[in-house]
């Protein structure tokens, strides 16, 4: 019962799951109404709780700290009816909903991709963008991008730390830019070493400038279900949007 409402609530094909988040997010961004916002927030969780799966809390912390800096802010740029004076400033009572609305979607879309794409192989995906007939030296990008991103973030504390060996405390004075540019350029002349011995390893293994591709199986019925019904329920929120 488990496996099948996991089935039900998201494609196994990648190709699919690229599609419907594809469509589900067109189809929901122009939303503009705080109830099919918070209802699209409300069916995502939803998702996650079918499937058993964790939220993504380190990625939302990051997204919520921008996320609050929007509902400080737009109440305070956009016209309406007043809500509160903070000096010169007015905040208005549509900035805010519309804040919340702008809050609320973003939320549902990151955890949207993240249901969908968290447990994907970067290879498998890969695979899936180019049955999807997108350019090759776009995947080729992308997948490069997703798998070493990792080593060069790795590469980048291990600068810090040896600055910091070397007692370095960050200012606002010229050493310090100096000292982040150095670090900077640092980074960048490790990162393009190792992509040269990544470029020879690939070599040696018969690499010959295209990555092969297996062919795809047609998806199952069931994935065909499960995409139409994420695309669908974006639709009818944005019918709701609509009245």
């Amino acid at each position: 019962m488990d496996s099948q409402s996991r089935t039900m609530s998201r494609p196994v094909d990648l190709r699919l799951r690229l599609i419907a988040a594809m469509g589900a997010l067109i189809v929901f961004t122009p939303v503009k109404n705080l109830a099919p916002a918070v209802a699209g927030l409300f069916a995502v969780l939803m998702l996650y709780a079918a499937c058993r799966q964790p939220l993504p809390w380190r990625r939302l912390l990051h997204l919520e700290g921008f996320l609050i800096l929007l509902l400080i802010t737009l109440p305070f740029t956009l016209p309406g009816t007043p809500l509160f004076h903070l000096g010169p400033l007015t905040a208005s009572t549509d900035g805010l909903w519309r804040a919340i609305v702008l809050a609320c979607k973003v939320t549902a879309s990151v955890l949207l991709i993240s249901f969908l794409f968290a447990t994907a192989d970067p290879i498998r995906l890969g695979n899936a963008l180019l049955g999807l007939h997108v350019p090759e030296p776009l995947v080729r990008l992308f997948v490069a991008v997703v798998r070493y991103l990792a080593l060069i973030q790795d590469e980048f504390s291990r600068l810090q730390e040896s600055m910091r060996a070397r007692a370095f405390i960050p200012r606002s004075n010229r050493h310090t830019w100096r000292s982040y540019g150095y670090l900077l350029g640092m980074l960048l002349i490790r990162a393009m070493e190792r992509a040269d011995r990544v470029e020879e390893a690939m070599r040696l293994r018969g690499y010959s400038g295209r990555f092969p591709q297996t062919p795809l199986p047609p998806p199952p019925f069931s994935d065909w279900i499960a995409a139409g019904g994420l695309i669908g329920s974006s639709i009818l929120l944005l019918l709701w949007d609509k009245l």
